[in-house]
């Protein structure tokens, strides 16, 4: 079953924050994994489910800044894990079963920009390894610990998806590199990835949904020259953010909006944004948003399932 791109009335919005999403919500006992949850968006995810109560296991590549960052949040914990190697995702969820815990949050939110052309493991390009087969990995291995009949993943993808579906003629770039279409399949990838898990897990009370949290300004552009972001429109010659970018604790909103929020009981694998299940795109306007149809076709959801698996060699869901 396809979710339906339809707005709800969630009664918040683009401006909402995480913090007003979570007000008066007691996240205590719950056990929540945030990939990349030590800097930018993630660390206000991390920030705003700590706050609300809830253990927050961060895993990061980079375990020293990690432990920096998160050292005056309580209830959270850093282990070491590199999505880019296959090898790290296995050790690190082997690492999680073994403590007993269950997960009842998981958000997707590591990922890469418009890097150099970049392979990892056996020549697979570094976005589309890194931002979802890294992840699709890892929720793979960890189904035993997601809580039955009420977890939820959380996929972070982008209306940077607007400029690519799958290529499924040469996904990993063999054929010529473009960064930007390298970031947008990625970012497709991880709607359809969110979709298809979503129908997988619903026996299981499993709700996965994916999430664009909106443009903002984070180190996820790192790779992005000053001079692009302002020829981009990003930020004016001062540096300063265009109208309609958001803050990093509004860009983190959605995402707990979407882990959390009773609204969305009926409607799993919605591809959402500001708060809300997003309307089909009717513009390439990224700055307006919503949602093209090849990032929510459940055919192309279960195509890119099959192949994630054969690429990755897990599949505990079908």
């Amino acid at each position: 079953m396809t979710a339906k791109q339809q707005r709800i009335g969630s009664g918040f919005g683009a401006r909402s924050t995480a913090g007003d999403v979570l007000a008066g919500m007691d996240l205590s006992g719950r056990t929540a994994l945030v990939t990349g949850g030590y800097s930018g968006l993630g660390l206000e995810i991390t920030r705003a489910l700590s706050g609300a109560g809830a253990h927050v296991i961060v895993p990061a590549r980079r375990r020293a800044a990690a432990e920096t960052a998160l050292r005056d949040l309580p209830r959270t914990e850093v282990r070491e894990l590199d999505l880019a190697d296959l090898e790290s995702v296995r050790m690190f969820a082997e690492r999680i079963l073994e403590t007993g815990r269950t997960l009842d949050l998981v958000i997707a939110n590591a990922g890469i920009m418009a890097c150099p052309e970049t392979r990892v493991g056996p020549g697979w390009e570094a976005h589309f390894a890194t931002n979802h087969l890294g992840h699709f990995a890892l929720v793979n291995r960890i189904r035993p610990a997601l809580a039955p009949g009420r977890a939820r993943v959380v996929s972070v993808a982008s209306s940077g998806h607007f400029l690519s579906g799958v290529r499924w003629h040469d996904v990993h770039f063999r054929e010529g590199y473009d960064r930007w279409l390298a970031y947008a399949q990625s970012k497709t990838a991880n709607a359809l990835f969110a979709a298809h898990l979503n129908e997988l897990g619903a026996d299981d009370g499993l709700r996965a949904f994916a999430v664009h949290p909106g443009s903002i300004l984070t180190p996820l552009q790192r790779h992005v020259p000053r001079e692009e972001q302002i020829a981009q429109g990003w930020i004016d010659p001062e540096g300063r953010p265009a109208e309609g970018f958001k803050t990093p604790e509004q860009g983190a909103a959605t995402a707990v909006w979407a882990a959390t929020s009773p609204l969305l009981d009926a409607h799993g694998g919605a591809y959402c944004q500001d708060c809300d299940i997003a309307e089909p795109a009717t513009t390439d306007d990224m700055l307006i948003g919503g949602v093209k149809p090849w990032a929510v076709d459940p055919d192309e959801a279960a195509r890119l399932w099959v192949l994630s698996s054969e690429l990755t060699g897990v599949d505990a869901f079908s």
